[in-house]
């Protein structure tokens, strides 16, 4: 049993003619008898009762009309509703993002993304760049926002940008008029960094220790907004990301260069290879590949 052949049975149960039944549907009247036959062999029985003058429906027939009605009703709303899809006119659209990024370049691309698919719901997951990769990998979401994670297999990336990291200091501090700071010179006071297993903190004290240097923290936190606000009261001094020099700034901290070692990490859109991506997917894709290029 079939679509086409449901459409037949239907519109000779309607119209109760084989004749009109064929007009209806456009059909030549052999092709609607032969359908008709099909649907018979394929069921068991006889769905007609045929006369040379009338056409009625057995009993086995009155059964399958309102059965037949609800599928084919059910069958028009499933590809109205793909076709919506697959048009971006509805949908909905999960990704993860580390924090850093979510809180500071993310909403350009989001806005832009909004006004050109209104109807997409899209769910943002702020998590850290590890739980990013997991859940990418895992297939619980289709595109993720992270630091490029060191082990790519089974992984597409398309990289975003090079983020360089930057010393936080508070505006009152010693170090705050300086043009640039070393490690050394920043290594001097109380240090506040994200909690572990935080990819910022791995890499900070990896690149510390392959410089023999340690990394004493004083303070830890869980986000780094929190670190940006301790280091505005006075708690001490941060390196982050320069992904967050606007929340930094905005936090009332003061932001730096630091070198020798320079921390950069690249940024990059990462999803699962071999996996087609959804419509509304590839869309956000191209959309924040668009916007990042735009940006200084």
């Amino acid at each position: 049993m079939n679509k086409r052949q449901l459409q037949v049975f239907l519109a000779v149960a309607e119209t109760g003619s084989f004749a009109d039944a064929a007009t209806l549907i456009h059909l030549s009247q052999p092709a609607v008898s032969l359908s008709i036959k099909g649907l018979e062999e394929d069921l068991g029985g006889a769905l007609f009762v045929r006369s040379t003058r009338s056409l009625h429906l057995t009993q086995e027939g009155q059964a399958l009309l309102p059965t037949a009605r609800s599928l084919l009703a059910a069958w028009a709303d499933a590809e109205h509703e793909l076709k919506q899809r697959f048009k971006l006119n509805i949908g909905k659209l999960a990704i993860a993002v580390m924090p850093s990024l979510a809180a500071s370049l993310l909403p350009s691309g989001l806005r832009i993304y909004r006004q050109r698919y209104p109807n997409i719901k899209v769910e943002v997951h702020d998590v850290l760049t590890d739980t990013v990769v997991e859940m990418v990998r895992s297939g619980h979401i289709e595109i993720g926002l992270s630091f490029l994670p060191k082990d790519t297999k089974e992984l597409t990336v398309h990289t975003l940008f090079n983020d360089r990291f930057i010393a936080v200091v508070p505006k009152e501090h010693p170090l705050s008029q300086k043009q640039e700071l070393t490690w050394q010179v920043l290594l001097r006071y109380d240090v506040i960094s994200l909690q572990r297993p935080s990819s910022v903190r791995s890499m900070i004290e990896g690149a510390l220790a392959d410089a023999d240097m340690e990394f004493n923290v004083a303070f830890d936190a869980h986000q780094l907004a929190t670190v940006g606000r301790m280091v505005a009261e006075g708690l001490g001094v941060a390196v982050v990301p320069s992904l967050c020099h606007r929340q930094m700034l905005e936090q009332g901290a003061v932001c730096l260069p630091i070198k020798a070692p320079m921390i950069c990490r690249d940024v990059a859109i990462i999803t699962r290879a071999k996996v087609p991506l959804s419509v509304a997917a590839e869309a956000m894709v191209a959309t924040l590949l668009e916007t990042f290029a735009a940006l200084p």
